[in-house]
């Protein structure tokens, strides 16, 4: 117990006394009254003290930094010891504009690497696809084939710098892009770290980049996990993410739950049909979490879903090394928070996003910019985030202590609540037969689809407060720089395409094709013939469409 009876009953009695002055005080002022609750609608109380968290046990529940349950973080010296990656996401035009501003941010002080594709790529098309015409260098880099790739990572410290990659359906490509452009380097593979992301069931879930269904798109994963832990041990071949299913509409609880269950699924995969023990890949499982605008909600997520892991891995997977139990993750401040009206007011709801992912012990932060829902950040919007990381890490004091707000009354109990409604779904899940069954009976889709639904009927009554939008509304418009995406890029990207295709080794690379062809339909590990087709000079959608070819193509199907 955490506190003594002695102490609970004397609480008891100071806790009724107020009670009662808070009942004179709300009848006197009509203003006092009303419900309050979290932006996910959870509910909070006035006041919150030790008859709240009486139940916790230390030991088990909270303990120290580095020990389990993991509450505290993983790391026993916390900030002290090295700060979060600054790792800022990046990725536009084409693969030299993208290169361009990574040394930019390299020289502004990040310490990670991040891109973002372009959505012919995140779908697995080639630029000249009928189907990818208007996109090129949209929403992220356009990548076709390892030429660009070798462009993108030019003068890159490859062995130094680590790189995550939002990459879903065509991580396998994109990866051996990656691990060859580092043998083209002479970096052997044991020496490059980094994410990618990897993760299609939350694309099922939410963001739905989609290519095949969702059994043949897990082994795909587990392929990757599996040539990760045998020959890329510094990377983190998946990071499970909650951040689209955030971004989708969930609550806070839906986020924190899908995103773990997706996690053991996982696990599950790897285990059932690669025969891994579950500590040969434990430790490099990385997660990736959304911190949106409230601000104690976000703090206790994090913190119980590290709880949540430990346990799991600990109890439910019969893990024994403790680096296996550590949730590791990332987290980006929330996009869906950020409003097209007043836009420098994003300034402000990311740099409180910000703080509580710090408070909430990430390990590595991305901040959102201003423009964000304008276009790609521009130069000056991407400083700005950028210092907002570094003015939290350097002059608030915030990393001095570790996990700050630790036996706070309202933030355990709310990271305790936060645990108790996830393990329910969680188990709710496991009742239907797992996660890949309950996105097929449309059962996380939905429960997305209601609390997005609930959430917009709460802005649009003025119930939930979005400053600028259904409150101190103002009719100037604020003038911000914009970066616009040149038309030509496209002609230009593929021109590059077309010279690749020209001069490369065609039986070499048709060859390499087919060997892949074979490895899916016999159910081997593509990863070695990705990299082969990779540096035949494939593309990107040649390798997708074997995948298609095999596998077959996935539709989302309607549900009501």
């Amino acid at each position: 117990m955490y506190f003594t009876k002695e102490l609970l009953d004397k609480t008891s009695r100071m806790r009724k006394k107020w009670e009662d002055e808070v009942k004179k005080a709300v009848a006197k002022h009509a203003d006092l009254k009303g419900d309050w609750s979290t932006v996910s609608s959870l509910p909070i109380n006035r006041l919150y003290g030790p008859e709240d968290i009486k139940d916790t046990n230390f030991e088990e529940d909270i303990g120290y930094p580095g020990q389990f349950p993991y509450l505290r973080g993983n790391q026993v010296t916390g900030y002290r010891g090295r700060y979060w990656t600054f790792r800022m996401f990046s990725g536009f035009g084409t693969a030299k504009d993208t290169n361009q501003r990574w040394h930019q941010l390299l020289n502004a002080g990040q310490t990670g690497l991040s891109t973002a594709f372009d959505f012919p790529t995140l779908m697995g098309y080639d630029t000249d696809d009928p189907k990818a015409r208007g996109e090129c260098g949209k929403c992220g880099v356009a990548i076709d084939t390892l030429e660009d790739f070798l462009v993108l990572v030019d003068g890159i410290p490859m062995d130094k710098i680590t790189t995550s990659m939002t990459i879903n359906p065509p991580a396998t490509a994109l990866w051996a892009m990656y691990c060859a452009a580092a043998e083209i380097k002479g970096i052997p593979l044991t020496k490059i770290g980094g994410t990618i992301q990897n993760d299609m069931l939350k694309e099922f879930i939410a963001q739905k980049t989609l290519m095949c269904p969702p059994d043949p798109s897990v082994k795909l994963i587990s392929d990757t996990v599996e040539f990760g832990t045998k020959h890329v041990p510094r990377w983190n071949t998946i990071s499970i993410s909650g951040y689209h299913i955030r971004e989708a509409g969930s609550t806070a609880v839906q986020e924190l739950a899908f995103t773990l269950r997706d996690g053991m699924e996982y696990v599950e995969d790897v285990i059932r049909r690669k025969g891994l023990h579950v500590d040969e890949f434990g430790p490099r499982l990385s997660f990736f979490f959304n911190s949106h605008i409230d601000f104690f909600e976000e703090i206790a997520k994090m913190r119980a879903a590290r709880r949540i892991w430990a346990k799991a891995m600990r109890d439910r997977y019969k893990s024994t090394d403790e680096r296996s139990w550590w949730m590791r993750f990332h987290t980006q401040t929330a996009g869906c928070s950020l409003t097209a009206q007043q836009p420098y007011n994003n300034v402000i709801r990311t740099a409180t996003e910000a703080l509580a992912a710090v408070l909430g012990g990430t390990q590595s932060l991305h901040t959102n910019s201003l423009d964000e829902v304008w276009c790609l950040p521009s130069d000056f919007a991407v400083e700005i985030a950028l210092r907002t990381q570094q003015v939290i890490a350097e002059e608030t004091g915030v990393t001095n202590t570790i996990d700050p707000l630790a036996g706070s009354y309202f933030v355990e109990a709310l990271t305790n609540e936060m645990e108790e409604q996830a393990w329910d779904y969680i188990h709710k899940i496991d009742d239907m037969g797992g996660m890949v069954a309950a996105i097929d009976r449309g059962f996380p889709q939905m429960e997305l689809a209601d609390a997005a639904y609930k959430y917009q009927q709460q802005v649009d009554s003025s119930e939930k407060i979005m400053v600028g939008v259904n409150k101190y509304v103002t009719d100037e418009e604020q003038e911000i720089p914009l970066l616009e995406i040149d038309d030509a890029l496209e002609t230009e990207q593929i021109n590059r395409l077309n010279e690749v295709r020209r001069k490369r080794d065609g039986k070499a690379a048709k060859k390499s094709l087919d060997d892949l062809k074979n490895a899916c339909k016999k159910e081997e590990n593509v990863m070695p013939y990705c990299i082969e087709a990779v540096k035949n000079l494939c593309s990107v959608q040649e390798i997708c469409d074997v995948y298609r070819e095999v596998f077959g193509e996935f539709r989302d199907p309607a549900m009501y």
